[in-house]
């Protein structure tokens, strides 16, 4: 599919930006990238390297007074717990594979370049792909959006929510993390549940599972995206067994096949009985990664190292905290959010056979976060668990430009004031992340609103001009000196 001129300027603004790719793992992004490095160069499942080579936050935690990994870290078939999830390994093995040849080849001549899946060409392949991943995934966003509104609005959207949500951080500076996949993974899902819902073939049922099983292999509450699809198949269902009532005039056929937006093409309870039934059954089959690696980590491919269920928040969720809590609320870190949240209420409204499902899957991902124990994300820029629903925000802030333009006396205003809008929410931002990212205000748990508002307009004008410096010409340093302060903070009391 050819790119449009504002497609174009985001593969523009994409380019631009690679400087910012930090090849850098750390943190929980050592447990993904381990699940790539190992079966490449150890072809196994030993991670002993990638724990040692860690972060010093990471390693010390890790690591005994011998030099030793803990040994509570072993699980019962012996290999060290890793309980993150292999779609992002499947993702970088393309990358990966290419950069492995490329050093042995080098090698064969001499190079030095240390083929361990550590050294600088695997780390710039890993990061490479990760940005390359997000922007796929924000172009997708754009195409779902762009059914709706005029381009220009779509492209404002993207741009937005690109720079103003939690996306960068993950994109950009921590790559090796599942983020940005996760972000790709769930537009690519909408996007072609989206494009072939008013007749789906059993051939394209068959796609569909395949990037279903991709979904989840990257995220696992990305299952929770498959409401679309329960309630599209709620209302497939009502119209194939209204149709095949005998009581049922031709007249109120035709009415509720309208009604069902005739997403799958289907006619009959059979048809769709099993074109749902293979779904699943192949959705199951690509779910293989995941449980052989659970199986062979953890002894059971139903184990996923992640706190068990039961001891989740079922019954006092921390519904409020999610979105105003100052540890990384959704609404209060990243504001965009508010308004992407409106549009998608007007869009409700305006189409409710494409908005109930997204809007349902949206409030059912809510839903599991705000039951989960560690809901602020631990170490997290805003709530980063949200960064899957990307191509959603897209779609809602480009129906709330849509509708606002109308309020303007011509487009050329309307098109300024958006872009305004949208250029003080990057600045607004980028200044926050900043922030976060130079430990400015603490990177785990709450901050002090008034102090991280002080630093927006008196500290970060200061100190950007040489951090940006040293972040382009001596990242190293840089890199290491964030590590030293994170190690610092994590060491400090709490407060009284």
């Amino acid at each position: 599919m050819s790119l449009t001129r504002r497609e174009r300027w985001l593969l523009v603004v994409f380019l631009v930006s690679l400087p910012l790719v930090n090849p850098w793992i750390r943190g929980d992004g050592i447990g993904y990238y381990a699940l790539a490095r190992a079966p490449l160069i150890e072809h196994s499942l030993n991670f002993e390297r990638d724990y040692r080579s860690g972060n010093a936050s990471f390693r010390d935690a890790r690591v005994d007074e011998n030099g030793q990994l803990k040994q509570d870290l072993r699980t019962a078939t012996g290999h060290l717990d890793n309980h993150f999830t292999v779609g992002p390994a499947i993702l970088w093995a393309p990358f990966l594979l290419l950069a492995h040849a490329g050093v042995l080849l080098a090698r064969t001549f001499g190079s030095q370049v240390a083929a361990d899946g550590f050294s600088a060409p695997y780390r710039f392949a890993m990061a490479f792909g990760t940005a390359l991943y997000g922007f796929q995934g924000l172009l997708l966003s754009a195409r779902l959006a762009r059914y709706y509104v005029d381009e220009r609005w779509a492209f404002l959207a993207t741009i937005a929510t690109w720079w103003s949500s939690s996306l960068p951080v993950y994109m950009y500076f921590n790559p090796s993390w599942s983020h940005a996949h996760s972000a790709f993974a769930v537009a690519l899902f909408l996007w072609y549940w989206h494009t072939t819902r008013r007749q789906r073939t059993m051939r394209q049922w068959c796609i569909l599972a395949l990037i279903a099983g991709l979904m989840l292999n990257v995220y696992y509450a990305n299952a929770t995206i498959l409401v679309v699809l329960i309630v599209e198949a709620v209302r497939q269902y009502l119209a194939a067994f209204h149709k095949a009532s005998p009581s049922a005039t031709p007249d109120e056929s035709r009415a509720d096949t309208s009604f069902s937006d005739a997403s799958s093409g289907v006619s009959t309870v059979a048809q769709l009985f099993v074109n749902h039934v293979l779904f699943n059954l192949i959705f199951i089959a690509c779910l293989l990664p995941t449980f052989v690696s659970r199986c062979v980590i953890y002894g059971s491919a139903l184990d996923s190292g992640y706190v068990p269920l039961k001891y989740w928040e079922w019954r006092s969720p921390y519904f409020l905290a999610v979105l105003f809590s100052s540890n990384h609320g959704l609404f209060v870190w990243t504001p965009v959010v508010i308004l992407a949240v409106a549009g998608l209420l007007v869009f409700l409204r305006r189409e409710p056979s494409v908005g109930t499902p997204i809007v349902a899957a949206m409030l059912a991902f809510y839903l599991l976060i705000a039951c989960y124990p560690d809901w602020a994300g631990i170490s997290s820029y805003g709530n980063r668990f949200f960064i899957s629903l990307t191509a959603p925000f897209i779609l809602g802030l480009s129906m709330l430009f849509d509708r606002g333009a109308a309020l303007f006396r011509s487009s050329r205003v309307a098109v300024a004031a958006a872009s305004s809008l949208v250029a003080c929410l990057i600045l607004w931002n980028m200044a926050f992340v900043f922030q976060w990212g130079t430990h400015l205000v603490p990177t785990r748990g709450p901050i002090v609103w008034s102090e991280m508002m002080h630093n927006q307009f008196f500290v970060v004008p200061r100190q950007v001009s040489s951090k940006l410096q040293a972040y382009f010409f001596h990242r190293g340093n840089l890199m290491r000196q964030i590590e030293q302060r994170d190690i610092e903070q994590m060491n400090e009391p709490p407060p009284p």
